[in-house]
Formats: structure tokens, C-alpha cells, sequence
């Protein structure tokens, strides 16, 4: 696979705003981990800019956790969720961004899950939603159909059965065949991860040859999420990106399993091998 050209070499006289600005937006108590492996994946990747949008009382943990990232601080519910009063919130910033984020470690409560739906069917910028910015579609897939954004969904078997209705074991042995359908229907880009994941758009296919088990870990798809994004930002299109990024990611994953082997692999050393799996693609 090549490598986009807006990967390849910058441009001297280039500042920040040149490579894009990504929000992610997510995490909820005990699981702030997610927004940061995916704000880390993102500025690895080129994004210029990264801003974390989080429950107001979470946000001294990310600030504690990323260095390079803004935060926000979003309205918060009992429970340190996002409370569903956060879409004015993060409309009044998301003029700002080039591409969104959504749903890592966002958790499943009914108002998280409905600020969820709304700020994706309602936001005309690119958006990559992955974890439970997917489980809020859960029964309501057919609500896709009425959004504004450039869509990427990024579910693993489980959550494209929740989206569907189709059991895993049918998706398993027709997973082609369905991502394409699917893709087609509510006119996105899917990427159905799993052993050679799957990236369509309902007419083109790409099956991953990266990766190995050990990527088979707690926040590999928060990287996942966060690369794509920040490709996105840098205005590779969106299939191209996607590609892209699940390529990369799988490379960054083979790489980091050489060393660390494949059963001590963990998703931060996936981040760590980013730049070296960048250097490979530009080789080839």
C-alpha cells in the first residue's frame, strides 16, 4: 500500500493548522484511557492539533495524562458521563475541527448515548465513531440515515451485531459481503475489525494483510480510531484514510510485536511504533 502523499514530506513552510485539528470526544469515570490512546494516536499520525472533550470532572486526568492535547470540559451527568446538555457545548467548538472522534470510553448511558446520535447526526464535519458512539446505534441504525457527516464506523464483530441484528457467527462467515451492504445502505465507510480486518464503501473493498494477535488488546481500537481521524484531518479521503490508517495500525502492531512479542503487547506500544511503521511505507 502507498502511503498518501500528505504523509510522505511536509511542506517547510507549514505551521500546525496545515495537518488538521481532530476532537475526541469521550471517557467517563474509569475509563479515561480510552479518549488519551486515541488523542496520542491521532497527533502520532500528523494531526497538528488534538483537543480531548470530556465530563468537566475527568478533565485534570487527561490534562494529567497528555501533554501535546487542549481539553475541554463538557457538562456531566450523576455518574461522570457526558450529560446529553454537552451538544451545545461541543457545537459551539466543532467549527474548529477538521474531523471528530466519538465514543471511546464513552460509556452506555442513556443520555451519553443520545448526546452521541445527535452530535453525529447532526455535525457537518467528518466524524469516526467507534466503541459506544457505535453501541448508542444499537436497535437505531436506521437514524444514520438522516445525518450530515462524512461517516466512518469502526465496530468489532459484537458491535456490528448490535448495529444489524445479524448474529457473530453469521457476520463471521459473510463478513464481506455484509460490511459492503451495510455500507452501501447508509452510504459510510466501514471498517469491520477483526482477524484481516475489512475497510468498503459499499463498492470498494480493501482486507487488511497487517496485524497479529497480540493487537487483540484493551484500546487497540482507540488507536485505530484516533489514526484514522487524524488522517482524515490532514484531508486524505475518507476511504483512502481509512485504508490508510487499519494498514498502518497493523504495521505498527507487527512491529511492536517483534520486540515486546506478541503476547506482552499492550496498545500504547502500538502508538510507539507508529513512526517506525510510517518510515516502512515510505521505503515501499
Amino acid at each position: 500500500m502507498r502511503l498518501p502523499v500528505q504523509l510522505r514530506k511536509r511542506n517547510p513552510d507549514t505551521h500546525k493548522g496545515d495537518y488538521g485539528h481532530v476532537l475526541v470526544l469521550g471517557a467517563s469515570a474509569g475509563l479515561c484511557g480510552s479518549a488519551c490512546l486515541c488523542a496520542e494516536a491521532s497527533l502520532r499520525t500528523g494531526a497538528g492539533k488534538v483537543s480531548v472533550a470530556v465530563p468537566a470532572s475527568l478533565e485534570p486526568i487527561i490534562q494529567t495524562k497528555l501533554t501535546e492535547a487542549v481539553t475541554i470540559a463538557l457538562p456531566q451527568g450523576a455518574r461522570k458521563n457526558i450529560a446529553y446538555r454537552a451538544v451545545g457545548t461541543i457545537r459551539r467548538y466543532i467549527e474548529g475541527f477538521e474531523a471528530v472522534a466519538a465514543g471511546m470510553g464513552a460509556s452506555v448511558i442513556p443520555e451519553t448515548a443520545a448526546c452521541m446520535r445527535e452530535i453525529v447526526i447532526t455535525v457537518e464535519k467528518p466524524v469516526v465513531v467507534d466503541a459506544d458512539g457505535i453501541n448508542a446505534f444499537a436497535g437505531k441504525a436506521a437514524a444514520l440515515k438522516k445525518r450530515k457527516s462524512l461517516l466512518v464506523l469502526t465496530p468489532h464483530l459484537k458491535e456490528f451485531s448490535r448495529l444489524t441484528g445479524i448474529t457473530t457467527a453469521y457476520i463471521q462467515k459473510h463478513r464481506k459481503k455484509l460490511a459492503k451492504e451495510f455500507a452501501l445502505q447508509y452510504n459510510l465507510v466501514l471498517v469491520l475489525k477483526g482477524h484481516r480486518t475489512i475497510v468498503t464503501d459499499g463498492r470498494r473493498a480493501f482486507e487488511n494483510p497487517t496485524g497479529n494477535p497480540g493487537m487483540a488488546t484493551a484500546g487497540s481500537g482507540d488507536v485505530l480510531s484516533g489514526m484514522i481521524a487524524g488522517i482524515i484531518a490532514q484531508k486524505v479521503p475518507f476511504f483512502e484514510a481509512a485504508c490508510t490508517g487499519v494498514y498502518l495500525h497493523g504495521l505498527a502492531g507487527d512491529i511492536a510485536a517483534k520486540e515486546k512479542t506478541e503476547v506482552s503487547l499492550i496498545a500504547s506500544d502500538i502508538i510507539g511504533k507508529i513512526p517506525e511503521a510510517i518510515k516502512v511505507m515510505r521505503r515501499e
